[in-house]
C-alpha cells in the first residue's frame, strides 16, 4: 500500500496498475501476431531474421510508448515527468518487451533443431491467440460472469486475434 493511502484507494491503484500493464501486453500480442504471421508465410525466413524481427518489434513498441508518454506528460501536467513517474511508465510498459519472450524462446528452440522455424512461428501465433482468449476468460471471471459468459468472452478475444491472423493471411504478407 502506498504510504498514507486508504485501503480502498490502494486496491484501486493496484487494479489500475494491473490494467495498464495488461493493456500493454494485449497490445503487444496483437502487434506480434501480425509480425509472426508475416514471418511464417514469408517463405523461408532465417532464425536470425525471425528473432531480430520479433525483438525489434517489441523494442519499437516499447520505445514508441515511452516517447508518446514523455511527450504527452508535459501537455497534460504542464511539466516534465519526475523520476517516480518515469519509473511508473517503465514498469507499466515493460510487458511490451516481455511479450517477445515466448516467440523468441520458440525461435531459439527451432534454431537448436527441435522443430522447423515455420512451425515455431505458427506455435507462437497460436500461443498469442490463446493468451488473448485466456485474458478474456480471466476478465470474465473477475467481472463475476458465470462459466458460459467467461467462455464467450474468451472466444470473442480469440476471434479478435484470429481476425488479425486472417487479415495478414488475406493480405498475403
Amino acid at each position: 500500500m502506498t504510504k498514507g493511502m486508504s485501503p480502498p484507494a490502494a486496491v484501486q491503484e493496484h487494479a489500475d496498475l494491473v490494467r495498464e500493464r495488461l493493456k500493454e501486453r494485449i497490445y503487444a500480442s496483437i502487434t506480434l501476431l501480425a509480425v509472426l504471421v508475416g514471418l511464417a508465410q514469408s517463405g523461408r525466413p532465417t532464425h536470425l531474421i525471425a528473432a531480430v524481427s520479433v525483438a525489434v518489434t517489441a523494442l519499437g513498441l516499447w520505445l514508441a510508448t515511452l516517447v508518446a508518454d514523455l511527450q504527452a506528460h508535459p501537455v497534460a501536467h504542464g511539466r516534465m515527468p519526475r523520476l517516480p513517474e518515469i519509473r511508473h511508465t517503465l514498469f507499466v510498459s515493460s510487458p511490451l518487451l516481455t511479450s517477445a519472450a515466448g516467440p523468441l524462446l520458440l525461435i531459439g528452440v527451432s534454431a537448436l533443431g527441435a522443430l522447423h522455424l515455420t512451425t515455431a512461428l505458427w506455435i507462437s501465433v497460436g500461443s498469442e491467440v490463446a493468451a488473448l482468449a485466456g485474458w478474456g476468460f480471466v476478465g470474465g471471471r473477475r467481472a463475476g460472469a458465470r462459466l458460459f459468459g467467461c467462455l464467450v468472452t474468451a472466444a470473442l478475444n480469440a476471434v479478435i486475434g484470429a481476425g488479425v491472423v486472417a487479415v495478414k493471411l488475406v493480405a498475403g504478407h
